[in-house]
């Protein structure tokens, strides 16, 4: 079985690889992604677009070629040479430039916390297993190696704070829905650009503007509330930060919020909640 295990690690790595080179290459953001991470500290501001392009190019060409009948003399090390420079960067990142974004998948931006390290480990990992493997990753798989890739794949997930917005979010969303006494279908009749304009222009949200570290990744409605989250950091922690914003009504001086850590799931900044944040 651990044959086939390592085979499917082309197929990880492989998955892994391209969806971390779409950020880098595709959409009008690239640039601006580009600029927040440590690579400007790196190689200056000018030159952190062309060097992020790169590494999405090299991200791209190495998972293609994952993909492709094996040449274990190149693509696993390659991989594993990759695996070792993120870490690296990470390293350099967190020391040099702390307050820098990862820059590491996707579209999104996060900061560098230790779930990007276990993923870049994680992906050391898959790419040492990788070469090991004797049989390319079409050969017909067990049921119990693809169970085992499944966990893996699952584990990336987990430690991928720019797809948290699409498990994360919603698992927190619904245990409000379900523990909350005032939980209520959401109508969403409020235009979202509404709610954003009424926010930015708040105490609250001057008062952690520099925590945070996305756009606005989600929303809900309880009752004459509309809240919506926000990636955030404290402390260097990783963290989500949720404004409580009146939905029928402009009074900005009502917005609250609170910083709740990512990994513990405390709130660690609650100043004068309403009581549907309590």
């Amino acid at each position: 079985m651990m044959g086939q295990v390592a085979a499917l690690q082309a197929l990880v790595i492989s998955a892994l690889l391209v969806w971390s080179s779409y950020g880098k290459l595709v959409g009008a953001m690239v640039g601006a992604r580009a600029r927040r991470t440590a690579l400007k500290k790196i190689v200056g501001e000018e030159k952190a677009e062309p060097a992020f392009r790169a590494v999405g190019v090299v991200e791209l060409l190495l998972g293609a070629l994952l993909l492709l009948p094996p040449l274990w003399a190149v693509e696993s090390p390659a991989a594993i040479a990759l695996a070792v420079g993120f870490l690296a960067y990470l390293t350099y990142a967190r020391v040099a430039a702390p307050d820098s974004s990862c820059g590491c998948a996707g579209s999104a931006t996060a900061p560098v916390t230790w779930r990007s390290f276990g993923r870049a480990g994680l992906l050391l990992v898959a790419a040492v297993l990788a070469s090991t493997a004797d049989v390319g990753w079409w050969s017909m798989p067990g049921v119990a190696a693809v169970a085992v890739v499944i966990v893996e794949v699952m584990l990336f997930v987990a430690l991928s704070p720019e797809l948290d917005r699409h498990w994360l979010l919603p698992l927190r969303r619904l245990k409000v829905r379900l523990t909350h006494p005032m939980a209520a279908t959401a109508s969403y009749d409020v235009p979202l650009a509404t709610t954003q304009h009424q926010l930015l222009r708040s105490g609250a949200y001057r008062a952690v503007n520099s925590l945070l570290r996305s756009d606005i990744r989600d929303q809900w409605e309880e009752g004459d509330w509309r809240f919506v989250s926000y990636t955030a950091s404290y402390g260097e922690r990783p963290a989500t930060a949720v404004f409580a914003v009146p939905r029928l009504r402009y009074a900005p001086e009502e917005i609250r919020v609170a910083i709740v850590d990512d990994e513990n799931g405390e709130t660690v900044y609650r100043p004068s909640l309403l009581p549907v944040l309590a």
